[in-house]
Order: C-alpha cells, then structure tokens, then sequence
C-alpha cells in the first residue's frame, strides 16, 4: 500500500502587495509533510515573499495560511549569513541553544560537519573560508536544527557547477536520513527536477500558479539525462518564458 503524506499546511487565496505593486495575485495550494517543494518563476515575481509570508515574517493583505501554529522552521539562504565572530561549530551550536547540550550536542554538530565535509574546520572561523566552504556550514547549521520545515531560497544560485550539484547530493542523503518538509525557492529548473517531489510554476506578478508538476521518480534515481527529465524541463521551460 502507498503511503499518503498528511498536509503541513495550505495558503488560502493568499495576495500581497507593496504600496500600488501586487506581488503574489491569490496563490493557493498544499504541502504534504516531508516533501520537498519547488517554486520557480520570473525575477521579482514574489518568490522570496511567498517564503516571507509562510515563515511570519511578513503578513499577506488577504488570505489565510494554516497549518503553521507551532510550527519549527529554519531557513537557508544565498548567501550563508554565518556569525562571523563564531566558529564553525559555534555557528551549528549558536542555534541548537536550548535544545541540546554536552556529548548529544558535539555529536549532531559533528555528524553534520562531517557530512558537508566541514569537520576539520569545527575551529575556524567564517571569514577564513571559501564562499563554497561557507555555504556548506550554512546548510548544515540549517539541517542540524530539528525543524519541522525548511525554508531554502535559492541557496545554490552563487555556487560554480560541480560545487552546486556535490552540494545538491549532499543535502539529499542529509535530508533521507530525516527528513522534513522542504519549501526550495529556485529559478534552476535542473536543481528542481534533481531535489522536488512537486513542483509550481508562477507567474509573473501578481504571481499565479501556471504550471504545477509531481515527480515520481525517487531522488536517489534521478539523472538530468533521462528523456522523461528532460521533456520536463522544455515543459516548465516553456511556462516560465510564456507570457
């Protein structure tokens, strides 16, 4: 029998405007736990708000979202937004506080450094690492936090090829390990096809939904080059350049 994901949470009719620009045109949709969802769609259409509205950092005009009472989020970013006058490891354990102390602390620390290939940089600080180094801490402060759902707005946009897809596989095998609800913000079609199980496409602003695709193929399974992939991508291709 195949398991069915119980909803995390859904946006009802959800507008946004700043001053006369509406941005977001009455998005609706749901997310089921323990999926990863990617939103694609033109520069400037809201992406990022969409993201702002669900984490409460903004307020939409009108509209509901529910589901998110109680809710743990963390939030990964572009650029890695590191503490620079931590280390490494006080970066992961700045936001564990609370939660977890002593040996079970340095262990998640440590399982999460060493999965980013990071652990032999526990000690040093930020400002002495690459912008590749920097964003491997990032993603592993943002997976060792046990939230219930993360927030991801194109973490991967400034990386080179080769360092956006290592990094790609590494946050898979994190994230089959324990898994959460992932919300990925992306203008990459090939990094949504390699990480979603759904995916939308918006439009332009006021961003509706124009398109919206499920991926049934495992992410462990995946390659850019199977002909179903990429029939895929010409159609979301396709969505994102119609007017």
């Amino acid at each position: 029998m195949i398991a069915i994901n119980p909803i995390e949470f859904r946006l009802n009719r959800i507008t946004k405007a700043y001053g006369k620009l509406q941005v977001l045109g009455g998005l609706s949709f749901e997310v089921k736990t323990d999926r990863i969802v990617a939103f694609l769609g033109p520069s400037g259409c809201g992406k990022t708000t969409l993201l702002s509205l669900i984490a409460g950092l903004k307020t939409p005009d009108s509209g509901e979202i529910l589901g998110m009472e109680n809710k743990t989020l963390s939030y990964l970013f572009q650029e890695p937004r590191l503490l620079d006058w931590l280390t490494v490891a006080g970066n992961l354990s700045f936001v564990l506080k609370g939660r977890l102390s002593g040996e079970e602390l340095t262990k998640r620390i440590d399982y999460y450094l060493q999965h980013m290939e990071m652990l032999a940089y526990r000690n040093v600080y930020p400002r002495r690492l690459s912008g590749g180094q920097r964003q491997r801490v990032a993603m592993a402060r943002a997976l060792a936090y046990p939230s219930r759902l993360l927030l991801m707005d194109e973490p991967f946009k400034s990386l080179d090829l080769g360092l956006k897809y290592e990094l790609i596989n590494r946050f898979l095998g994190l994230w089959a390990s324990e898994p959460r609800t992932v919300l990925l913000v992306t203008h990459d079609p090939k990094e949504a096809l390699l990480l979603a199980d759904e995916i939308y496409v918006l439009s332009e602003k006021p961003a509706q939904i124009k398109g919206y695709h499920q991926i049934s193929v495992p992410q462990a399974q995946r390659q850019l080059t199977d002909l179903a992939l990429l029939q895929l991508e010409q159609e979301i291709i396709r969505e994102l350049i119609e007017q």
